[in-house]
């Protein structure tokens, strides 16, 4: 989906839902996502059955992933997704863990830092469903790496 085509759909819910008929709109949209999460459950099933390596090509679609994400029918989980997404920064940075649906980062000094903003963007894109992105900063000496890296 564009991102006009999602403008016009927030302007259009939001609309919906501050008028007279709220209620209607709510249940309304609560069904088709039902109705469209149900479809994805099944032909998420068909291709874990039969064709597992095309899944994964097709959760690789950012929008089929949002999709996928929302109906909690990703094929790889949150610690997957965000440590593919952090190693594509260019820069010191690791994934730490997550708790309570909060990521915990790693931030080094190195040469290239990676600001916060673009860590912030990366784990929210991979993983939308996340609450919070926690940053730990830490000096190291010569010869000791990052917490969760071999020195």
């Amino acid at each position: 989906m564009t991102p006009a085509a999602r403008a016009r759909l927030g302007t259009l819910l939001g609309t919906l839902l501050a008028g007279e008929h709220r209620r209607p709109t709510e249940e309304l949209v609560r069904q088709l996502t039902d109705l469209y999460g149900e479809g994805l459950a099944r032909v998420v099933e068909v291709l874990r059955e039969n064709a597992p390596g095309l899944l994964g090509s097709v959760a690789a679609d950012d929008v089929v992933a949002d999709l996928l994400v929302l109906h909690d029918l990703h094929p790889l989980d949150v610690p997957t997704r965000v440590r593919r997404a952090l190693d594509r920064l260019d820069g010191d940075v690791g994934y730490l863990g997550t708790d309570g649906g909060v990521v915990r980062v790693w931030l080094g000094g190195g040469c290239s830092p990676v600001p916060r903003s673009a860590v912030e963007f990366a784990v929210r894109d991979a993983a939308p469903e996340v609450t919070g992105v926690e940053y730990v900063t830490a000096l190291y000496q010569i010869g000791v790496g990052p917490p969760g890296r071999a020195s």
